[in-house]
C-alpha cells in the first residue's frame, strides 16, 4: 500500500469512528430499522435463497430482524467464522441465532464448529459493513482484509451496509480492496456496479 493511500485511509477510518460514536442509543436503533425496511423492498434481497450476514459490532448497523426473517422463512444463512490456523473468515450456516452462535475472535459472536461451512461462490448476497464506501463500490474496511480476502471468492451480489454518513465521497483502494456491488444505508439502496445473482 503506498503511503499516501494508507495516511488517506488512517485520517479517513479517524473521521468516521468519531461520528460513529455520536450514532448511539434509539437512534442506532432506528437506523437499523429503517435500514431492515430498504432491505426487504429490494429484489436483490427478496430473489437471494443463500445469504451471507454479520453479527454487527456496537457501531454497525443491526440487520439481525431480517436474519430472523430469513431463518424462519428456510432460507440458507450464513456468518463469518474465524479460521485462525488460515488466519482468514469462512461463512458457516446457521439455522438458529441462539443455539447455533458462540463468542469467536475479539467476543464476536460467530457460528460455532459444529455448524456446516458453505462455499462462498453458493452465496446470492453477501452484506458486509465497513467504516466507510464510496459510490463506485469502494470500502474502507477496519484495516486487517479479513473482508477482502471474503469477497474475493463471493460470485453473487456483494452489499456493503452502512449509514449516511459513511457514504464518501472517494475512498482510496489498493489492487487487493475488494469493491461491493451496492450499499444499503437506512435511507436508500445505491446500485454501484452492475451485477446479478
Amino acid at each position: 500500500m503506498n503511503t499516501e493511500s494508507c495516511a488517506t485511509k488512517a485520517l479517513l477510518r479517524r473521521r468516521i469512528r468519531a461520528r460513529n460514536a455520536e450514532v448511539r442509543g434509539e437512534a442506532r436503533v432506528e437506523m437499523s430499522r429503517l435500514a431492515c425496511g430498504v432491505l426487504r423492498s429490494q429484489p436483490e434481497w427478496n430473489r437471494a435463497k443463500c445469504v451471507l450476514m454479520y453479527y454487527p459490532l456496537p457501531d454497525e448497523l443491526d440487520l439481525r430482524p431480517v436474519l430472523r426473517e430469513a431463518l424462519a422463512a428456510g432460507r440458507v444463512v450464513a456468518l463469518p467464522r474465524y479460521q485462525a490456523d488460515r488466519g482468514e473468515y469462512e461463512a458457516a450456516i446457521i439455522q438458529d441465532e441462539g443455539r447455533d452462535l458462540h463468542p469467536g475472535w475479539a467476543g464476536i459472536p460467530e457460528p460455532r464448529p459444529s455448524c456446516p461451512p458453505v462455499a462462498l461462490k453458493r452465496l446470492d448476497l453477501a452484506l458486509v459493513p465497513g467504516l466507510g464506501f464510496d459510490r463506485g463500490g469502494r470500502r474502507l474496511g477496519r484495516g486487517k482484509g479479513f473482508y477482502d480476502r471474503l469477497l474475493v471468492s463471493v460470485h453473487g451480489i456483494r452489499c456493503g451496509v452502512a449509514g449516511e454518513w459513511q457514504v464518501l465521497g472517494a475512498v482510496p483502494a489498493e489492487p487487493h480492496d475488494e469493491p461491493v456491488d451496492c450499499i444499503l444505508t437506512p435511507l436508500r439502496w445505491i446500485c454501484c456496479r452492475p451485477r446479478t445473482v
